[in-house]
């Protein structure tokens, strides 16, 4: 098994700093075959990658994990298996939020994972207008202290709301929010809130759900639903789009190239070091295609992009950074972290 390096959140969880996002089982990036995404998190597991992050609206993420677990320590029959990270997430619409009903959706994604206590569950709302967040959290962090929960985490909060949770006294581990060489709101102000206060982050969109690679470089603009055939394609051309469009975004994936070729790597692996090694962060997620071809390519993308031997120079920040303050500025445009989920 590769050495692929951790970090420990707050509560004590050590997880590692390349995470397998599985939203990409959700099926808004094509059908799934649920016995194939089983059998494929095996490769992810032997390559050292054993921390997944999925959520309760992700389909059938959360019971293709607990098929995993269960079958991964049934296979051991005695012999030590690798322990498995799943963090997951609690999503719920607007409603009432008491003990009762945290609780039950709690105990759901027990069931479905085939856990006695959840890693971490990390809480996003979709409305600071409905304030029953902070009651759904206290919930939360009395679960917590009950030993239902090992960490307590967010997602897509921003800083403001951040600020007000923890000023509750409510113990926050980490937040996932959206973080790339192309978004780089986190550090405009969440980074240094979270550097004070002990909280990582756990950062999606950070290779633009696959548009950060070789293959997109001088390639004609996608803009067809054939060429943006799943929904990170989708979403993260948008991103581009706003940030400041595909001419500038070929201008970024040559400058990427530059900078991998120099250290025989990849776009990919380069994109993710340059999050990693960022305030804050304590781990990137991204996305495994579960029993779609090419896990092997991004299985060896992460584990360079971790490598101790794959260091950015000062170089080679300052070209990335050429690029990039051409952009337009998406705080001014989106708004803090999460915003985009909420305007």
């Amino acid at each position: 098994m590769s050495s692929v390096p951790k970090v420990t959140l707050s509560g004590g969880l050590e997880i590692c700093r390349v995470l397998n996002g599985m939203w990409q089982v959700s099926g808004a990036h094509g059908a799934v075959d649920k016995a194939r995404a089983v059998e494929a998190m095996q490769e992810y597991v032997d390559a050292g990658l054993t921390t997944f992050d999925m959520a309760d609206i992700y389909g059938p993420a959360e019971e293709i994990f607990g098929q995993f677990n269960s079958q991964l320590k049934s296979k051991s029959s005695g012999s030590p298996s690798p322990a498995l990270q799943g963090l997951t997430k609690y999503v719920p619409r607007p409603g009432l939020m008491e003990h009762k009903v945290v609780e039950k959706a709690l105990q759901r994604s027990m069931t479905r994972m085939q856990v006695d206590t959840l890693d971490c569950v990390q809480f996003h709302w979709w409305d600071y207008r409905d304030k029953r967040y902070l009651e759904a959290l206290g919930h939360l962090s009395d679960l917590q202290q009950e030993g239902v929960i090992r960490e307590l985490a967010l997602t897509n909060f921003d800083t403001q709301r951040l600020e007000e949770i923890t000023g509750k006294g409510i113990r926050i581990s980490s937040n996932q929010v959206q973080y790339s060489v192309i978004d780089q709101r986190p550090a405009a102000r969440m980074e240094q809130f979270c550097v004070a206060n002990n909280i990582k982050l756990l950062t999606y969109g950070t290779l633009a759900g696959g548009l950060l690679s070789e293959r997109y470089l001088g390639k004609v603009e996608p803009v067809s639903r054939a060429e943006l055939y799943t929904a990170s394609l989708s979403k993260y051309k948008n991103m581009i789009d706003t940030w400041g469009g595909w001419s500038l975004f070929q201008d970024l994936l040559a400058t990427l190239e530059t900078v991998a070729k120099r250290h025989d790597s990849s776009i990919a692996s380069v994109a993710t070091r340059y999050v990693l090694d960022r305030p804050a962060v304590g781990g990137v997620i991204v996305g495994c295609r579960l029993g779609v071809a090419g896990a092997g390519q991004h299985i060896s993308d992460s584990l360079r992009s971790c490598s101790s031997d794959l260091k950015l120079t000062a170089e080679d920040l300052s070209a990335i950074e050429a690029v990039t303050q051409r952009s337009r500025d998406l705080m001014a445009i989106i708004g803090d972290c999460g915003d985009e989920y909420r305007n």
